[in-house]
Order: structure tokens, then C-alpha cells, then sequence
């Protein structure tokens, strides 16, 4: 055994041959996303290749043999077996994909279908191998894989329900799109409470674009974009279930299954059920982790005839109930006030993206989504019901010519918000856009990007959203540029008020919209094992929403831009069996409120991490990770105004005990960082919004052990 091959069965079956010296082995190759062909298989000296199963039989003479499998894009692997001469031998092993090896990997998320290193766009991607590493770790959402990335914080939004958005470079959740398959399926909530409602489990790729990618996805993708790659059907049937317990009194349980029905038709089916008890974990009264139960249903249909037409079909359907608030015995319910935070949370969606090849020329797309969210929302004595529905539909044509690629389209969207309680922030914004986008390939060493979109906002006018990109290659350096312009149409859903409610929210003037404009220059070399690669960003947003929760609970716009400054650094070694990573993010993010330019609260300056892996391919694998979040303004805080600096260590291990069968256990915040060990969660008095805590700025939960088993049938 060498390298990345592990050998995961061997059996003998009960053919016999003829000639009592001669039998044969049949070897079938694979990864965790299914068969291998056109791999070499060499036995004895013999080479032949693996058909589209995998699979490939060779002629050989009893005793021992040695066998031999490359393919391009995987470590190379040797074995030997002891063959008999009345038996065919039967050999089934797993290929490991070189982590550095870029060519394979494909980006959709900029609309070109480009390859990874050809992108002038900066677009970083989470592949297969590095989200079932996050299974381990979190299997219920996405929300740890997202925050373990470098320039990314996973921010909790509402101390009582556990709601948190994520801040891609310092900006607010609400302007990063989280889209699947490229589908708005998620809508304005994906931010939100829909973050912690996406299992990973049916993802194959996870594509991240930073900076202001109006130009590509209009209004919501202010920040970036967030593009979940659904997880494809493979020609051998795919039956996957997890089952994880943790310490804190949360269970997952999901499944999937994934098969190729016909030669042009396949499937894959996600079904989970998540259930957490409320836990007051420093026993002030007051449920730190959120109670809820949540099942998740998600069936996917895909066609590829082979020549250029393809399709994604998908549905989804989610069930959530979430609690918090006060527990029996606590000082607010002794005093006569108690305080019940809870949410109920029912989620449809639909949608499609067809492709299909035109005269060998150009490429026709058509995407089309709809969802319908109801939300049933308590906030104390208040109770707020709420519906959000979306309509979207895009139709685009994509070419080449000489070394351009372009693409040209129409797209339209319809965002209805409905709050039946509060019918005073009812919208419905119809966004009807055109856009356009051509790279040219300049040099070898130089590759440009141009994009621009025009939407006509049925509410807020005429928006114009460019975006310039430029690749360029030197000297073994690879360096890339941008800078774009968009807007986001703004709406009372803040993640101030996703913790307190709308009931007394008051609104002085209407809402203007928000403009923004990004630049960002990065810089990424490899020497080796080691790969190093540094950004540079910035970016203003000009009239920001902003949610004063002084003696007035109140939402307006802000006089001033909020300013965000910073720069992102990532280094990896990789060296089998052992892989590095460690990334530093340094942002300075302001906002000038009312009472002057200050820094945006819950934003560290500093963030800084360190994971290391060792694997032993196919088998087993142990991570350690440490993470360093600096000081933070703090808001509406009577304890302190600045936050303290912490650390958090975890450990995990995972190993295959059979071969169908893999066990995993997670530490998590094995330092036990709290933030209810520093400060108390609770206010001595309630604040003009309703609440009763304070902002979370460290965990609240504490230390967590989890553990389980992933099956494989």
C-alpha cells in the first residue's frame, strides 16, 4: 500500500476457470463520489483501463500478484494478493484525490463554468473531501464549515433562539446571498435562522465569492455569494445514513441516497430529523442553547444526455420548532416575568436550471425558483406571524468567440413579505434586471473579466451594478484584481430585529436604498508543499440600514457610509499524511452613527486559526484546531464595552472500523470559553425592544463532545 490507496475488500468468489494455473482479478476503482474510469490498473505487467463503472478484469496466474492503479488527479497506489487458481479474485479500492490538484475542480457560481485557476473572479471552494470532514463536526448545518473560513464569521444573531448570519470581510449577514444550484431558494432567510437549517450532508462543493457580486445576483449578493453545489447520483447506488449525539443533549439522524436510474437520469434523496434540548448551562434561569426539533426533506432529479443538455430539478420541504427564554425556577419567572422566546418555522421550495447546447455554439440556461416561508414567531408577550414568498426566473446565453466567453440574460424576482401582526413593513418588490458578463483571455499571463447588470426596481428606482476582474500569472506569482459596484433594497429583516421583533420597532421615514462599492487585489504563491496567499480589501456602503435600540427601538438610515478595511492571509502545507492550514484576518469595519464614527459592534479586528490533519487515506484521520477571535465593540451592554479576547481547541477523530462503517468523535471548545464566565447574559432591566439579554459576543454553550456513526450500505 502507498500514497493515497487504501484497500478496502477483499473476497473470493466461487467462478472457476478452466486451466487449474490460471484465474483472473476483477478490480474495481472508486472515490466517495463514485466509480473511476480510465484509471490504469496494472497487474503483473499487464495495464488496462477502467471502463465507466470502474471496473477493469485481467487475465493473471495464480500465487501472488502485485497490482498497481494511477489516474490523473489521484495519489498512485500499489498493493499485492494471493490469487488462487480455481477462484477469481475480487479487489475494491478507494482512490484519494490530490488535494492540490486545482484542474479538476470547476467553479459555477461566476456564470462561465470556468475552471478554478482560469477565474479572474476570486471564487474559493470547499470540495467533498473537506465537507465530510465537517460532517464530524457539525452534520445538523453549514454554519461551523463557513466559519472555519478565513474572512468569514458565523455571528449569533439572538441569544435566545440561536439565529446567526454570517459576515463575509465585516459586512452584515444581510448582504450575503446563499444560493443552491444557483437558486434563490432560501430567499432574504438564508442569512438568517435558514443558515443553521442546511444540512451538508447532499452537498458536493461549496463556492464562496467575496466582495460585491451585484453584477452577477443583483441586490442580495451586496457582500458576496454563497453557492451550494447539490452532491450528484453516481452509476452504483449511493446509501448513506449518519447518526450523531452530542453532550448537550442534541441528535442527528440523516440520510442519503443517490442513484442513476436510467443512462440520462438520476436522483438523490436528503432526509434528516435534528432535535436539541434547551439547556441553561450556567443555571442563571436562562436557556443558553435553544431548544427546537427540525426535519428537512429535500429529493433532487437530474438529466444529462450527454451531448450538452442537462438539468437539475429540486424540492424542499422544512419543519422547525425553536424555543428559548426563561426555565422553570428562574429569578423572571419568580418575579412574574417571564419570558418565552419561540419559533416555528414551515419552508416549501421548488426549483430548476436547465441547460442545453445550441447548434455546438452556444449554451442556453433557464433557472426558475419559488418558496413559501411561514414563520410563527413569540417574542415574550408578543406574538408575530409572517409569511415570505419568492418568485425568480432567468433566461441566458452563453458563447465564445475567438478567446472571449460571454454571457448575456434576462432575469426577474418577486419578494413578498407579509407580516400579518405588523402589516405596517409589507412589501412586495418586483426586480425585473438585465446583465451581461464577457472574459477574454488576453495573454497567457493575463485574463479579464467585465460584468454589469441593470435591474429596475418596482420600489426604489434604476440600479446600475458593473464589476471588473483581472487574472494575472507571473513568474510563478498568480494575482488578481477587482472592483464592483451594487445595492441592496432595504427591508426591516436586520439582525437586530430577528432577536427582538418588529411589534415595537418604529419607523420615522421610509427606507432608502443601500449602495455599495468593493475593490480587493490578492496575491498567492506555491513553493512546494506550502501554498501562501494574501487580500487586500475595502469597501463603503453608502445610507446603511441602521436599528437604534436606545430609549427608542427604531430602524433609519444612516447619514454616513460604514467603511470596511482589511486584510485576509491563508497558508497551507500539505504533505501526506499531514495537512496545515492557517489563516489570519485583520478587518476594521465603522459606521457612523449618531453618536459618531464608531466601530461596528460584534466585529473583531483580529481573527486567527490553525488546523492540522493527519490521514491515513480511507482509514482514519485525527484533526486538532485552535482559534483566536480578538476584542469586539460591544453595544447596549451595561458590563463592559469592549469584549474579551478568546481561544477556543478542538479536537476530532474519525476512523473506519468496517468497511461499510466509519465512527467519529468531535471536542469541541475544549478551553470551555463562556461567555457567561466573564459577564451575565442577563439585563438588570429590559430594553426598548423587548429584550432581556445581551448581545452574544463568545459562546455560549461551552464545551461540546459529539460523536457517532456514518454507514455506508
Amino acid at each position: 500500500m502507498k500514497g493515497a490507496l487504501q484497500v478496502l475488500l477483499l473476497t473470493f468468489s466461487t467462478m472457476a476457470f478452466g486451466q487449474a494455473s490460471q484465474t483472473s482479478i476483477r478490480v474495481e476503482v472508486k472515490t466517495d463520489a463514485g466509480p473511476v474510469r480510465d484509471a490504469l490498473v496494472t497487474v503483473s505487467g499487464q495495464a488496462v483501463r477502467t471502463g465507466q463503472d470502474g471496473i477493469a478484469i485481467v487475465p493473471v496466474a495464480a500465487g501472488k500478484i502485485e497490482v498497481a492503479i494511477t489516474k490523473e488527479g489521484f495519489f498512485a497506489a500499489h498493493t499485492s494478493v494471493a490469487v488462487t487458481a480455481s477462484e477469481q479474485a475480487e479487489l475494491e479500492v478507494e482512490l484519494q484525490p490530490e488535494k492540490d490538484a486545482e484542474e479538476e475542480v470547476t467553479v459555477y457560481a461566476t456564470r462561465t463554468n470556468v475552471r478554478l485557476q482560469d477565474s479572474p473572479l476570486h471564487v474559493e471552494v470547499v470540495g467533498q473531501d473537506e465537507i465530510n470532514e465537517e460532517l464530524a463536526m457539525r452534520p445538523g448545518d453549514i454554519s461551523m464549515m463557513l466559519n472555519e473560513m478565513g474572512g468569514m464569521r458565523v455571528q449569533t444573531t439572538s441569544p435566545g433562539l440561536g439565529a446567526a448570519s454570517v459576515r463575509v470581510q465585516g459586512m452584515r449577514g444581510r448582504y450575503t446571498a446563499f444560493l443552491s444550484d444557483g437558486l434563490p431558494l432560501f430567499g432574504q432567510q438564508g442569512a438568517g435562522l435558514g443558515l443553521l437549517q442546511i444540512p451538508p450532508m447532499d452537498l458536493g462543493q461549496l463556492e464562496i465569492i467575496k466582495g460585491n457580486a451585484s453584477a452577477l445576483y443583483g441586490s442580495s449578493a451586496m457582500a458576496g455569494v454563497v453557492n451550494l453545489i447539490s452532491r450528484r447520483p453516481t452509476e452504483k447506488p449511493i446509501r448513506e445514513f449518519l447518526f450523531n449525539q452530542t453532550s448537550l443533549g442534541g441528535t442527528d439522524g440523516v440520510a442519503f441516497l443517490g442513484n442513476q436510474f436510467r443512462p440520462h437520469w438520476g436522483g438523490t434523496l436528503l432526509a434528516g430529523g435534528d432535535r436539541q434540548v434547551s439547556q441553561d448551562v450556567n443555571g442563571d434561569g436562562w436557556a443558553d442553547v435553544a431548544g427546537y426539533g427540525r426535519g428537512v426533506l429535500r429529493p433532487r432529479l437530474f438529466w444529462d444526455n450527454k451531448n450538452g443538455g442537462t438539468a437539475v430539478l429540486t424540492s424542499g420541504i422544512t419543519y422547525e420548532n425553536r424555543s428559548g427564554g426563561t426555565t422553570p425556577g428562574s429569578v423572571l419567572q419568580a418575579t412574574g416575568q417571564p419570558y418565552r422566546e419561540a419559533l416555528k418555522t414551515a419552508r416549501y421550495d421548488f426549483g430548476g436550471n436547465v441547460q442545453w447546447l445550441l447548434g455546438g455554439k452556444y449554451v442556453f440556461s433557464s433557472r426558475f425558483a419559488a418558496s413559501d416561508l411561514n414563520h410563527r414567531h413569540q417574542f415574550g408577550e408578543d406574538i408575530e406571524k409572517d409569511r415570505h414568498d419568492l418568485l425568480f426566473g432567468e433566461l441566458s446565453l452563453r458563447g465564445t468567440a475567438a478567446k472571449n466567453t460571454w454571457v448575456a440574460g434576462f432575469a426577474t424576482q418577486r419578494d413578498g413579505y407579509r407580516p400579518h401582526n405588523v402589516p405596517r413593513f409589507a412589501y412586495t418588490y418586483v426586480v425585473p434586471g438585465i446583465f451581461g458578463q464577457d472574459d477574454i483571455e488576453i495573454a497567457p499571463w493575463l485574463s479579464l473579466s467585465a460584468s454589469a447588470r441593470v435591474d429596475f426596481h418596482n420600489e426604489y428606482g434604476t440600479f446600475f451594478s458593473p464589476r471588473f476582474s483581472a487574472l494575472i500569472r507571473k513568474a510563478g506569482w498568480t494575482s488578481r484584481i477587482s472592483a464592483g459596484q451594487g445595492f441592496f433594497a432595504p427591508t426591516p429583516l436586520t439582525e437586530e430585529t430577528e432577536a427582538a421583533g418588529l411589534e415595537k420597532l418604529q419607523l420615522a421615514s421610509p427606507l432608502h436604498a443601500e449602495r455599495g462599492r468593493n475593490a480587493s487585489i490578492d496575491l498567492s504563491r506555491s513553493f512546494g508543499p506550502v501554498s501562501v496567499s494574501s487580500t487586500f480589501f475595502g469597501s463603503n456602503i453608502d445610507h446603511p440600514v441602521y436599528v437604534d435600540r436606545g430609549d427608542v427601538y427604531s430602524i433609519f438610515n444612516l447619514a454616513g457610509p460604514t467603511r470596511n478595511r482589511g486584510v485576509e492571509l491563508l497558508a497551507t502545507y500539505r504533505k501526506a499524511p499531514f495537512t496545515v492550514t492557517s489563516t489570519y484576518t485583520y478587518v476594521r469595519t465603522s459606521e457612523l452613527e449618531p453618536a459618531g464614527r464608531l466601530e461596528v459592534p460584534l466585529t473583531p479586528r483580529q481573527n486567527f486559526g490553525v488546523v492540522g490533519m493527519w490521514e491515513k487515506e480511507g482509514t482514519s484521520r485525527v484533526g486538532l484546531e485552535c482559534y483566536y477571535t480578538g476584542q469586539q465593540r460591544l453595544e447596549y451592554n451595561p458590563y463592559r464595552d469592549v469584549s474579551r479576547p478568546y481561544v477556543l481547541v478542538g479536537i476530532m477523530g474519525e476512523h473506519k472500523v468496517a468497511a461499510h462503517v466509519k465512527l467519529f468523535l468531535n471536542l469541541e471548545n475544549l478551553t470551555n470559553v463562556r461567555q457567561t464566565r466573564w459577564d451575565p447574559l442577563l439585563l438588570r432591566t429590559r430594553e426598548s425592544d423587548g429584550r432581556w439579554t445581551v448581545d452574544a459576543w463568545a459562546p455560549l454553550d461551552g464545551r461540546v463532545i459529539n460523536g457517532g456513526a456514518r454507514f455506508f450500505f
